[in-house]
């Protein structure tokens, strides 16, 4: 930001874990950059009344000093003149954007001033979902509009997802420039508890292995609420996850409320008594002082018997505030108003009902409503399908993996899930910009060029032609294809970028490496590789597989001894490639 010229129009990514902690970092922001002498900030919630008041009122709570505006305060931003730096707190309203890209151009004020934008949950609605339409949406238009006007402004983009923003083009104008990583802070549960590489954590409770998963989801949420309640702690959250159809929800309202029921009619009874006593063995809250059991059934008796378990549905026929789940022990039936953002205080127990037919990874991961500090980890249970339990597992790697890229200070950082998984939602993707590489395919190209030739001779010449394969490290791949060029049909810097992204996640991957000489197979042909070593590269499915043939020249190559790599990723993985124009090799 030092740096920052008054001709520049920056967007930037602040990428952090859900609910991690990111609107404290962009309060941080806020302060750093008034000092640094931004004197008008807008910051963009999703269009969710719930969402933007949470904001406001955390701003006008966190933040002295400044001028604070919402949707609706227009005369005050007018009348202050700038004499206090200014925040102003707005939904992605196409109506709010118009009528405040209008304020913003009438009173002038920003002809001569720069403008900072923290667009929270910028991946959501922010994009252009006409792109492949050679249009602008309102909202992105309108975007563009506000930050343009100013004298200058940064544009920074704060997500826990980002897939949709790296995978814009330069073109676009939303590709970030620069991205920072936060972790966390201690006492973070996030996606590595839940979904960690080897095993399955207490915590989680596989619903296809359950004869009753609601029945035990509620035991667990009546025996976290009990414990927590009857220590220091002031609220126990049960969020169900269902379907966005409304009758969905009332069916779950109902089944809940039956299994209250039955739990209330049934508290002193000596089965049900064993079933509390079960969960609470396995409960060990590290937050709060562990009970007795017996005080912990009288909580639960107190809590069942006076109704003080709250049956909440959040949808768009309902209307349910914030404070109504602040306190006590709540059960929350969520839908469409389950918005990006919207937090949950003390949420311990979760059941989710079902999987998308075409899951996409950020939607998957920003209804990760687990993820918080608050949780007590001795108290947390999660109610889920094996199968989205896969699925979220592997969304969870691929995030990793973005982390490690950005903490290496790549430029170029790819994105890759398990076929069948989608990054984001398609109709913000520039579909003739983005390229799609898929694993256990073989890549060639088909006019490459070998800048020089010896350097490869002697990269290779430890290589014997009478070993199938050799064991290597990925850098030697990338080494190698650092002295091939080639047209646009085979992108060297993305199988490059690909290869620099799995050494971000483990410096000394492997790969296996394959060299013929003297191979005269002609230039055009649809296949480069001999039957042989085809089903040589085929039988290894986890690695990266790189063959390179040094051709005799006698067919097409311009009669020199070329070097031509072929290359297969691992099976069963999906990569995304962006083809900017100006990123061409």
């Amino acid at each position: 930001m030092e740096k920052f010229s008054f001709c520049d129009h920056e967007v930037g990514l602040l990428f952090g874990n859900v609910q991690s902690g990111k609107t404290g970092q962009m309060f941080g922001i806020i302060s750093v950059a008034t000092d640094l002498g931004f004197s008008v900030f807008i910051i963009l919630t999703t269009d969710n009344v719930v969402l933007q008041q949470q904001t406001i009122d955390r701003v006008r709570a966190d933040l002295k000093g400044f001028c604070i505006c919402d949707e609706y305060d227009s005369e005050i931003f007018t009348k202050n003149c700038l004499m206090e730096p200014t925040i102003i707190v707005l939904k992605k309203n196409v109506n709010t954007l118009k009528q405040w890209s209008n304020i913003l151009a009438s009173t002038g004020f920003m002809k001569g001033n720069p403008l900072f934008i923290i667009d929270d949950e910028a991946d959501a609605a922010s994009l252009n979902i006409l792109v492949n339409k050679n249009r602008k949406s309102s909202i992105n238009r309108y975007l563009d509009e506000i930050k343009t006007k100013s004298a200058c402004s940064i544009y920074l983009q704060v997500t826990g997802t980002p897939q949709a923003i790296l995978l814009q083009t330069m073109a676009s104008g939303w590709h970030p420039y620069f991205t920072y990583y936060f972790r966390p802070g201690s006492g973070y549960l996030g996606g590595d508890f839940f979904f960690p590489k080897d095993g399955v954590p207490q915590s989680v409770v596989f619903n296809d292995l359950n004869e009753n998963p609601l029945k035990s989801a509620i035991i667990s949420h009546l025996v976290a609420s009990g414990q927590i309640l009857v220590s220091t702690g002031k609220v126990c959250n049960f969020l169900i996850h269902p379907s966005v159809r409304q009758a969905v929800h009332t069916q779950f309202q109902n089944d809940v409320q039956k299994e209250l029921q039955y739990c209330m009619k049934n508290i002193d009874d000596p089965t049900f008594i064993l079933e509390l006593k079960k969960e609470f063995d396995h409960a060990y809250p590290k937050k709060y002082e562990r009970k007795t059991f017996k005080e912990v059934h009288n909580k639960i008796r107190d809590l069942l018997l006076t109704n003080q378990i709250k049956v909440l549905v959040m949808n768009g026929s309902s209307t349910v505030t914030s404070d109504q789940y602040e306190t006590g022990s709540n059960i929350v039936i969520g839908g469409n108003t389950l918005g990006r953002g919207v937090t949950f205080p003390g949420l311990q127990t979760i059941y989710y009902t079902r999987t998308a037919k075409k899951p996409q990874a950020d939607t998957m991961w920003q209804h990760s409503r687990m993820f918080g500090y608050d949780r007590d980890e001795g108290l947390m249970r999660v109610f889920i399908g094996e199968k989205l339990y896969k699925l979220f597992s592997d969304i969870n790697s691929t995030n990793n993996s973005i982390i490690s890229q950005v903490e290496r200070g790549l430029k170029d950082i790819k994105i890759y899930y398990p076929e069948g998984v989608n990054p984001t939602r398609k109709n913000v993707l520039d579909n003739k910009k983005l390229e799609i590489i898929s694993g256990g395919t073989n890549y060639y190209p088909f006019s490459p060029e070998n800048d020089t030739i010896e350097d490869l001779d002697q990269l290779l010449q430890r290589f014997d032609d009478t070993e199938d394969y050799y064991q290597v490290s990925l850098r030697l791949m990338i080494e190698i294809f650092s002295h091939i060029t080639s047209e646009s049909d085979f992108r060297i810097k993305a199988f490059m970028s690909i290869i620099n992204s799995m050494l971000a996640d483990y410096p000394t991957a492997q790969g296996m490496l394959l060299v013929r000489r003297d191979r005269n197979v002609a230039k055009g042909t649809g296949a480069l590789l001999s039957s042989n070593d085809w089903q040589l590269g085929a039988s290894i499915q986890d690695k990266v597989v790189m063959t390179v043939y040094q051709m005799t020249g006698e067919k097409g190559w311009g009669g020199r001894k070329l070097w031509v790599p072929n290359i297969k990723l691992p099976s069963n993985i999906v990569y995304y490639d962006v083809n900017d124009d100006s990123s061409q090799d």
